[in-house]
């Protein structure tokens, strides 16, 4: 068995959103993420939809889809709107999808161990289809419960027929809440809730057992580094004062020595690449 932990760090697509949906300033309204008032390209920007494909010695362990292909056809695109995404534009360019990605790496669907769902929205889980030959799908009861329920900000169409199951979170200590769920029991793999963003949000720790460095997917507890190095929350939030606090853990955590990167899911400065624990 490897004694080492690689993490893929793949592009499956691009978004294109309003300004104020990756970045809350003080003063705005609740829905200024919308953007309801813009109407120019300027006042759009295209940030990258990333998923992650961890080698571990337990099995392949894949974080979020990005976008499903459909997208790449108008009426696709059609299909993936409501109230909740009405300036929500997948760019899905050819070879991105991630069963394309995995392809390059000689890896099917089936060869999954574990999907890992950070949160359902849309441009996180779209690619559920694209991989529900995994061997396992989970995302957190918080988050699944809370999607099921709420047919505005979530797609739930988009794991019909999609074999999701749920994990529990623990009282562990970890996290701005205290709580996460370990994958494996030895803390090489562990999901840590952040909510605000949305309610069952969560990040992934990645580390070797016994090891103190680590990488943490922040996924969307701040859309860029920008987000905790500034203290701006998303401008899409179910709990404002949760996601600050969620981001408020994301800045100590990026700002440890042991933390060797600190990756949020949409940030334009982080470009595709592989990281290696050893």
């Amino acid at each position: 068995m490897t004694k080492q932990i690689k993490i893929h760090v793949f592009h499956t697509g691009t978004v294109i959103v309003d300004k104020n949906l990756p970045f809350h300033h003080p003063g705005q309204g609740p829905l200024a993420f919308l953007g309801l008032n813009h109407f120019s390209k300027q006042d759009k920007v295209e940030l990258p939809v990333s998923s992650y494909l961890i080698e571990h010695p337990n099995g392949l362990i894949l974080i979020d889809t990005g976008w499903n292909t459909v997208n790449r056809s108008r009426l696709g695109q059609l299909k993936n709107l409501n109230f909740q995404y009405p300036a929500n534009q997948a760019k899905l360019p050819a070879g991105q999808a991630i069963n394309e990605q995995l392809a390059r790496l000689g890896i099917r669907p089936r060869d999954l161990d574990y999907v890992l769902l950070s949160h359902l929205h849309c441009d996180h889980a779209d690619g559920l289809a694209l991989v529900k030959d995994a061997k396992r799908i989970l995302v957190s009861e918080e988050e699944w419960y809370g999607a099921n329920r709420d047919h505005i900000r979530y797609l739930s169409h988009e794991w019909r027929d999609v074999p999701v199951q749920t994990f529990k979170l623990q009282n562990t200590g970890l996290g701005a809440y205290g709580r996460s769920f370990d994958l494996f029991g030895d803390g090489s793999i562990q999901m840590i809730w952040e909510p605000g963003h949305s309610v069952g949000l969560c990040a992934t720790k990645v580390k070797l057992p016994g090891r103190d460095q680590y990488v943490m997917l922040a996924a969307d507890g701040g859309y860029a580094a920008k987000s905790w190095q500034e203290h701006l929350t998303p401008g899409l939030v179910v709990n404002r004062l949760a996601a600050q606090k969620s981001l408020d853990f994301l800045e100590k955590t990026a700002n440890d020595p042991n933390c060797i990167e600190c990756l949020a899911n949409h940030d334009p400065q982080v470009q595709p690449h592989t990281i290696t624990l050893k």
